[in-house]
């Protein structure tokens, strides 16, 4: 079976899973938020909280909370990696630097999963799977809260509540994230890969020399690591290695993952809206972005344009064998894609143009389909600027889902969009620009500047995977890429969380004969257009002067 057979094949049993689980997972977790009764856990976890759950709160109390929650968690996380070396299971490791485990905290908290370090020299046993892979739950579960409460902000007409933070985050938790990463694991262990407490084992080489390889709570990392799109590998080679990616089963398996949430939550969002046609045209336009995308790294990843690559018969440079070019693709476009971050192949050994592509799949904004809950609140602010430039067109005031999209809305929106490139771009310069971080650039040139623009896009974007070729851990990256991961996560939560309380506050209007249907085709075209319009606008210079120069 050829490589592109195989790739056809692997795309059409992707999308027969997801179509599978798409209505029966949708219309799950929209009974989970719309229901009004408690579990027997969740409510000593409440009383042990101090939290009342049928209170429901304003935006800037829902807002409060979160951000409270957000900021003992990076606190926590960050006293865990410096006291490591006093805690059990450390596997005699030190405590991690200061800048690093800034970074790593940050990162981790911001569903970004960004690594400057090697986990298996670096996190001991009891660091990885109670800070990072906690984080990796209740960070996926914030997105999830701040999704329903946007659709809350819709469904609701005259009031100022949007739900209760605490509720959402414990829900999505425990009946959503956990069951199915549960399974995940489960599978993951089935086939092949490992979960234990080993310290090592000692092997001889072929080489005749002595290595340790450490073993560790690989298979449930890896399994919420890919379904709450967050993307940090247990080892420094992420789903490279084959302990936390055995074959090409397992690798289609944590695909599948992170499609999971992200895809099915359009359903969820139809469903608590009362029209199911508004989540499908969503996930139309998500769907035609991933595959344009993943038809572009498919074509350039098999032709391997290139003297080098011509010479060597294919494009496989950091590329696992046991997955080839047209696996290798399908991860990347759908880790870029979900701002998950997990890595099955070395993004910086793709060609020129398959690798400009996946940093522009980052500059879409991640909705194609974005990450848990990101990518549908993001997809939603998205929509709300393509009601308005029709409106502009025709001269009235634009409307989506029975709401007026007043100058209120369009400025938090607006905002909303700009702050990404923003503080990507004016990193990407400053990284270019002052000596100490130019030092970190080993690659000098267009394929230079890819690198540095690929690392801020990331981290703009809380999609953590890198090119690689780039040294990151550095004070500079540390730092500048930390704050740049919070910044690009909580404003814009923040921006969106007023956008749902401005829209609760409305009244609904009656649809008319000038009101744009946006459950059908023309929209689902014109959103995809101005998605496109919106990246290629803000990132084409950049991307002109790294990748497409490389490549052309």
């Amino acid at each position: 079976m050829s490589d592109t057979t195989a790739g056809l094949l692997q795309v059409g049993l992707l999308i027969a899973a997801l179509a599978a689980c798409y209505r029966p997972l949708g219309a799950y977790m929209a009974r989970v938020y719309e229901s009004e009764h408690d579990t027997r856990a969740e409510r000593v976890l409440y009383r042990v909280m101090g939290v009342d759950s049928k209170a429901d709160q304003r935006w800037p109390s829902y807002a409060r909370a979160l951000l409270a929650f957000s900021a003992v968690s990076v606190l926590s996380l960050y006293a865990f990696q410096r006291l490591q070396a006093h805690l059990p299971m450390n596997l005699g490791f030190p405590g991690v630097a200061p800048d690093q485990a800034f970074n790593t905290a940050t990162s981790f908290v911001s569903n970004t999963n960004w690594q400057s370090y090697s986990g298996e020299s670096t996190m001991g046993h009891l660091v990885q799977m109670s800070g990072l892979a906690v984080q990796n739950f209740v960070s996926a579960a914030v997105g999830m809260a701040v999704a329903v409460a946007l659709i809350r902000g819709f469904v609701r007409s005259r009031t100022d509540r949007l739900g209760n933070f605490w509720v959402d985050l414990v829900r999505s938790s425990l009946r959503i994230l956990l069951p199915i990463s549960v399974v995940g694991a489960i599978t993951l262990v089935a086939l092949g890969a490992v979960q234990n407490f080993s310290s090592g084992t000692k092997v001889s080489t072929l080489a005749g020399e002595s290595q340790t390889i450490t073993g560790g709570p690989v298979a449930s990392q890896e399994a919420i690591k890919e379904l709450g799109t967050n993307g940090g590998g247990f080892y420094n080679a992420n789903s490279a290695h084959p302990f936390e990616n055995p074959n090409p089963f397992s690798n289609l398996l944590e695909i599948f993952l992170l499609l999971l949430i992200p895809v099915c939550l359009t359903y969820t969002f139809g469903r608590m809206v009362k029209d199911k046609r508004q989540g499908y045209a969503l996930l139309a336009a998500m769907t035609v972005l991933w595959g344009a995308i993943l038809a572009g790294i498919s074509i350039l990843e098999a032709n391997h344009p290139g003297t080098a690559l011509n010479l060597a018969g294919a494009s496989m440079e950091g590329k696992e064998t046991r997955f080839g070019v047209a696996a290798s693709s399908l991860f990347a476009t759908s880790t870029t894609g979900t701002s998950t971050g997990a890595v099955n192949s070395f993004h910086d050994s793709f060609t020129a143009l398959g690798g400009g592509l996946t940093i522009f799949n980052m500059g879409l904004g991640e909705v194609a389909p974005g990450g848990v809950g990101s990518g549908l609140y993001g997809m939603l602010v998205l929509a709300i600027v393509t009601v308005f430039v029709a409106g502009l067109m025709v001269g009235r005031t634009p409307e989506y889902l029975r709401k007026k999209i007043t100058p209120r809305e369009i400025k938090l929106v607006s905002l909303n969009i700009l702050i990404m490139p923003v503080l990507a771009l004016a990193g990407t310069g400053l990284a270019m620009g002052l000596p100490k971080p130019k030092e970190s650039i080993l690659n000098p040139g267009p394929h230079g500047l890819s690198e540095v623009l690929y690392a801020f896009m990331s981290a703009g974007n809380n999609n953590g995977s890198a090119f690689a070729g780039l040294s990151v851990n550095t004070g500079f990256y540390n730092t500048a890429l930390g704050l740049i991961m919070l910044a690009v996560r909580f404003v814009p939560i923040v921006l969106v969380l007023a956008l749902a309380g401005s829209l609760a506050r409305q009244q609904p209007v009656p649809a008319t004969a000038g009101t744009l249907p946006t459950h059908r085709t023309l929209f689902v075209g014109m959103l995809v257009g101005v998605i496109i319009v919106v990246a290629g606008l803000t990132f084409f210079p950049a991307l002109a002067l790294g990748p497409l120069a490389e490549g052309l």
